[in-house]
Order: C-alpha cells, then sequence, then structure tokens
C-alpha cells in the first residue's frame, strides 16, 4: 500500500465515522440533505383574518390558509430535508381581497414583521422574500425600506399581477428603479387575474395561475423591464409556469415572424437568452416532463428547490426531481447550490 493510498482510506475511515468533511479536500456524502426552498408561504395573523373576511363576504367558508402553523411548517420541512425555507405570499384574491392600498400596506408591514419573528425564534431555518403592496408606489417603497433595511430580508415578493396591471406597466417602474439600485432579488408568484373566468369550474389554480407567470415574463419583457432594471436577479415560479411551452413561441413571434423594431433594445441578445438568464423555482413543475421543457428554456443554474408548502409537501418535490434521473451534481445544484449563489447569506446554515 502506498503512503498516499493509506491516508486517503484513513480519512475515508474517520469521515464515515463522523459523516462530515475533516480536512480540506476531502469530499464526503453527508447523511442528512441540505435543501433551500424558495417558494414557502407564511400566513400571518393579519393574512388570515384579511382572507377569513372575503372568503366569508363570498360565502366560501373558512380558507385554507386558517390552518397554516408554523409548527406544521417546520414538521414539513423536517420530513422534506428543508434546511431553510423562504418565506413569500401566495396567490391574491382579488387584488389584495378588494380592499386596497390602505389594506394591502396593512397585512404586508403585519406579514413582514411576522416572518421576522419567526426567522428570529428559528434561527437559520426561514429566510423572506418581503411582502410589497405594489398598488401604491409611495406605500410600496417605504415597506421595501423596512424590509431590507430593518428586517434585512433576503428580497421581496410580488404578484404576477394586480387587477388589470402585470409588472411591465409604467406605474410599476419607479418600484423597480429602487429595486435595482438595491440590486434585489424579486421574487414573482402568479395569481389569479382580473382577465379570464376558469373553465369548467375547476378553480384559477389549474390553469390560470401557471399562463398568469407567462403573462408576467411576457410584460415585463416587450416593457424593456428586464434589459432596464438589469440589477434585479428575476425568480419565476413554478418552473414558469407555461413558460416552457411558450417560450420558443413568444421568440418565434418578437424576434423571427414579426421582429420588434425595439428588439435590440428590448432584449440586447435576444428574447431566448433574456428568458434563459432568469431564475425559477421548480415547485409543482419538477416532474420529468416539466423539466425536460424547462431545462431546454434554461440551464441548470437557474433551477431551485420549491415545495409550495402548504398547498404541496416538499417530499413532492423531492420524489418527483428522483424520478427525473438526474446526477447528483444537478440535484446538489437544485437542492441548494443555486440558491446560495443568488443568496450568499445562507451558505453559513
Amino acid at each position: 500500500m502506498t503512503r498516499n493510498a493509506g491516508r486517503r482510506e484513513i480519512l475515508a475511515g474517520l469521515a464515515a465515522l463522523s459523516g462530515t468533511v475533516l480536512l480540506p479536500g476531502a469530499v464526503v456524502a453527508q447523511d442528512r440533505p441540505r435543501r433551500i426552498d424558495v417558494h414557502h408561504h407564511v400566513y400571518s395573523p393579519a393574512w388570515k383574518e384579511a382572507d377569513l373576511a372575503w372568503s366569508e363576504r363570498k360565502g366560501q367558508g373558512t380558507p385554507f390558509t386558517a390552518g397554516w402553523a408554523v409548527e406544521k411548517t417546520l414538521a414539513d420541512m423536517e420530513k422534506g430535508g428543508v434546511t431553510t425555507a423562504i418565506f413569500s405570499m401566495s396567490s391574491l384574491h382579488e387584488n389584495w381581497w378588494g380592499g386596497g392600498p390602505q389594506l394591502a400596506a396593512r397585512v404586508c408591514r403585519a406579514s413582514n414583521d411576522y416572518a421576522a419573528e419567526l426567522m428570529r425564534a428559528h434561527p437559520g431555518r426561514f429566510g423572506l422574500f418581503a411582502f410589497v403592496p405594489m398598488i401604491d408606489v409611495d406605500l410600496s417603497l417605504a415597506e421595501i425600506a423596512h424590509a431590507l433595511d430593518e428586517l434585512k430580508a433576503d428580497g421581496v415578493g410580488i404578484a404576477s399581477s394586480y387587477g388589470d396591471k402585470w409588472p411591465g406597466d409604467p406605474m410599476f417602474q419607479p418600484i423597480f428603479e429602487e429595486l435595482n439600485r438595491r440590486k434585489a432579488v424579486v421574487y414573482v408568484h402568479p395569481t389569479f387575474p382580473d382577465c379570464c373566468e376558469p373553465i369548467l369550474g375547476i378553480g384559477p389554480s389549474v390553469l390560470e395561475v401557471p399562463f398568469d407567470t407567462v403573462r408576467a415574463v411576457t410584460s415585463l419583457l416587450l416593457s424593456g423591464s428586464f434589459a432596464r432594471f438589469r440589477d434585479i436577479k428575476w425568480i419565476f415560479s413554478h418552473s414558469g409556469g407555461a413558460l416552457p411551452s411558450l417560450f420558443e413561441r413568444i421568440n418565434a413571434f418578437f424576434a423571427i415572424l414579426r421582429p420588434l423594431k425595439n428588439l435590440n433594445e428590448i432584449a440586447p441578445s435576444g428574447i431566448a437568452a433574456e428568458i434563459a438568464r432568469l431564475h425559477f423555482d421548480v415547485a409543482n413543475a419538477a416532474w420529468p416532463a416539466d423539466m425536460a421543457g424547462a431545462l431546454k428554456m434554461a440551464p441548470v443554474s437557474q433551477f431551485m428547490f420549491g415545495s409550495d408548502y402548504p398547498y404541496f409537501t416538499a417530499a413532492m418535490t423531492v420524489d418527483a426531481l428522483k424520478k427525473g434521473g438526474f446526477g447528483r451534481p444537478t440535484l446538489e445544484a437544485i437542492d441548494y447550490g443555486n440558491a446560495e449563489r443568488l443568496l450568499p447569506r445562507l451558505r453559513r446554515f
């Protein structure tokens, strides 16, 4: 036995006993998985109250959000091997329950403060894409300052649309200018758009939610927002929703069949390149067929683990990814590597 071979065997044996990396350069598989869930919902008492009031007005009974509790979320994280979950808001009913800017601002402030309390109570377990009202510019700028400067949120979370406006609308430009100045992460979660009624009585979550992500992306693309706000790091839910099936069609219409006059301004490297530089979570879209299309749209470096808890469990995403036949480097990149690159503070947990 050579000296180097003997040293390698000793290191391997010691590492197996400890379950950790003992010396620089020794690569050892750890028993405990590491996952960062960037699509994980939180419901503050203020959110629950507003959601319940809206549901009662609409005759829909007790909403699903009423059953959320931090103990349940921690239990699901444990089952799914999630190390850290980044809190964010879920879909909005009737553009902040039809309550206007003041209600939106009040719920956002209360929800962000509530999430920050949970982060302090459970160090390393949670992060926050802060709630921002969006439908009022001044209130939104105030909440961004509070969340990023005082609460140290990891970024902000917005909806894919607000009433009849998508994020490329000029009214949102001052908000994105500030987020661009801060080089912020902006997480976009789809919602129920005012434009379209759900078909066949199945509710908007099945079809309209994934399609509204495409509307949001197209709105930001055609308005030049992706090019103008170059320092914003965008994350879109569900592997882009319906985007993997439509991005080539979008590219064909606007870049090839009917090229836009301002194409060089809104997409300096081409439409496909603009979409490929976005980030995505794989919640509800980690199945082999979904990932096959998504990875034609963007490289694996752009995809991160997501659960969509409490609507789905972290274990469901884990199982779906396992069925894709991905190698360990790809799974580790999706599970935590890409999120750590985008959110470096998470590397210490």
